[in-house]
């Protein structure tokens, strides 16, 4: 609803809960960096402030099948699925037969630093809260990413906890409440 009109075409739908998530965020963004310093914009500036030494550069380890296949176990059995329409149950059945493909794309991922644009993108769906269903601010996005997103993310953030486990003495006493932050979030 906009100005008391319900709407009922498709595409207008869309687009005002597309402007609404995204007005949101804005508002979001602009109040998280008001206290950031704006010599610290610049990553370099912002990462030698931070820390007092570098850190050792993070090596990549090969991605096992075994480690792959213990991922794709760990995902959700669910039907929601990305813009590619393969869900977690399909991918959990297809497993013995995508594994060592999986493995070769999770590591040219790796070894490149090269995340592919397709596993970027999402289907954003708004989901109801509470109150009125006609008021558009009663809705929160949620995002949809693929399976092979998902593998890759859970993939990726394994290998940057372990780095950072290996190298936690680099981290300053500020920064350690970030990583037990991290260690209490969900692998996804």
């Amino acid at each position: 609803m906009t100005d008391n009109n319900v709407i009922v075409n498709q595409n207008k739908i869309a687009d005002n809960f597309n402007n609404y998530f995204l007005s949101i965020a804005a508002s979001i963004n602009t109040d998280n960096n008001k206290h950031i310093n704006t010599r610290m914009t610049n990553p370099i500036n912002y990462l030698s402030y931070s820390f007092r030494r570098p850190f050792t550069k993070m090596s990549w380890q090969y991605a096992f099948t075994y480690e792959i296949e213990k991922i794709i176990k760990s995902l959700r059995t669910k039907n929601s699925c990305g813009y590619n329409e393969i869900s977690h149950w399909i991918i959990k059945l297809s497993a013995p037969f995508i594994i060592s493909s999986l493995s070769y794309i999770c590591n040219a991922v790796l070894s490149t630093g090269d995340f592919p644009s397709r596993l970027k993108y999402a289907v954003v769906k708004p989901i109801f809260k509470k109150g009125n269903k006609q008021e558009i601010s009663n809705y929160r996005p949620i995002s949809l990413l693929t399976s092979f997103s998902k593998i890759m993310d859970k993939l990726i953030y394994a290998r940057i906890l372990a780095h950072i486990d290996k190298n936690i003495w680099y981290v300053n006493n500020m920064d350690l409440g970030l990583i037990l932050q991290l260690r209490k979030l969900p692998s996804h």
